[in-house]
């Protein structure tokens, strides 16, 4: 039996699909079948030249362009990546904010990533990229560009040993942070989570995860629903956590910025070695981990997606555990082998 290509109708023939935004934000779309991709590709090409080219009157830059994709979309995207994209425009355009998006082509492009990659991490390159390869997609959805972005760089994530953690604990007993790490070390339970909980949110050792606080294109902040539908979740707790947490009113009253600020100076005057606050939920799904506990289960706990992401996350964290294992039986193989 032939496989079925992609694109393939039960008939045989091949349906292709193109949409454009006009210059009031409308998405127009169309459906293009022939019996072979080559005369649908035809079909889609002429339809895109005839009604996306210049659907927007007059010259649009490129910061224009994203601005306007921002506008069109607010609606729909959380207010830190509202944020995020503003800082884009604003600051991170140079040498093609002000260059009329019909004119850009794949050189243009590609020479302006090159004078990005020099300045910026890869990560953060693909960022900027990927915001305004989605405002050309808006705004002249015939352009394909061909771009080599720069290759990703796995992150070198510090996990917190069982010392570091117990040695930040004494640092932040009877303070206002001491529940914000609890919190993130054996929740584990993220900035955002954490900030807008109260006593209401905790029935027994269950603690009910389902909003969070993030910061606004204003510059302050507002809580929303979890990040992700997986993020809502029930922590059960253990007693030692719950024996410090506030029997009324707010869990923990600081807001994500005011944790990482506060938490930055205890690691300091703790003498670690610096690390992150969201370190610690690489310390808890570790430890997790290293208790054989299932990746599912740590998942979930964890409101992790999928175990996909889990592990493109903390793939590093795990090795590093595998490395003190290794190291202990090592150890222990040196021993009996009397080579101490």
């Amino acid at each position: 039996m032939a496989k079925k290509k992609r694109n393939q109708l039960p008939s045989g023939n091949i349906r292709l699909r193109a949409s454009y935004y006009d210059a009031d934000g409308t998405r127009h779309q169309k459906n293009f079948t022939a019996p072979t991709k080559a005369e649908a590709e035809e079909m889609r090409d002429t339809w895109m030249k005839e009604h996306a080219a210049g659907s927007y009157a007059g010259d649009m830059t490129a910061r224009n362009a994203v601005n306007r994709y921002i506008q069109l979309k607010r609606g729909v995207l959380s207010p830190s990546t509202v944020r995020g994209y503003i800082t884009i425009a604003e600051h991170q355009m140079d040498g093609i904010a002000d260059i009329d998006i019909n004119k850009f082509n794949s050189r243009i492009l590609q020479a302006w990533v090159s004078d990005l990659s020099a300045a910026y991490s890869a990560k953060t390159v693909r960022n900027i990229y990927a915001l305004v390869a989605a405002a050309l997609d808006m705004f002249r959805p015939e352009f394909r560009p061909r771009v080599t972005l720069p290759q990703k760089v796995r992150p070198q994530l510090y996990c917190p040993s069982d010392d570091d953690v117990r040695r930040l604990l004494d640092e932040v007993q009877g303070k206002p942070l001491e529940v914000a790490v609890l919190l993130a070390a054996f929740g584990p339970l993220r900035r955002g989570e954490i900030s807008p909980l109260t006593a209401a949110d905790l029935h027994g050792n269950i603690l009910t995860v389902n909003k969070s606080m993030v910061a606004d294109p204003d510059g302050g902040y507002v809580v929303k629903s979890a990040k992700t539908t997986d993020s809502n979740r029930a922590v059960e707790l253990p007693q030692f956590v719950v024996d410090k947490l506030p029997k009324t009113g707010e869990l923990c009253p600081m807001n994500p910025n005011m944790i990482t600020m506060s938490f930055q100076r205890a690691v300091k005057r703790a003498g670690l070695p610096h690390f992150r606050f969201h370190d610690l939920r690489h310390y808890s799904a570790s430890m997790m981990h290293a208790l054989g506990i299932p990746d599912k289960y740590i998942q979930s706990r964890g409101g992790w997606a999928s175990n996909s992401v889990l592990r493109s996350v903390y793939t590093n964290v795990i090795d590093m555990e595998q490395r003190r294992q290794d190291a202990v039986f090592l150890a222990h193989a040196e021993e009996l082998t009397g080579n101490k």
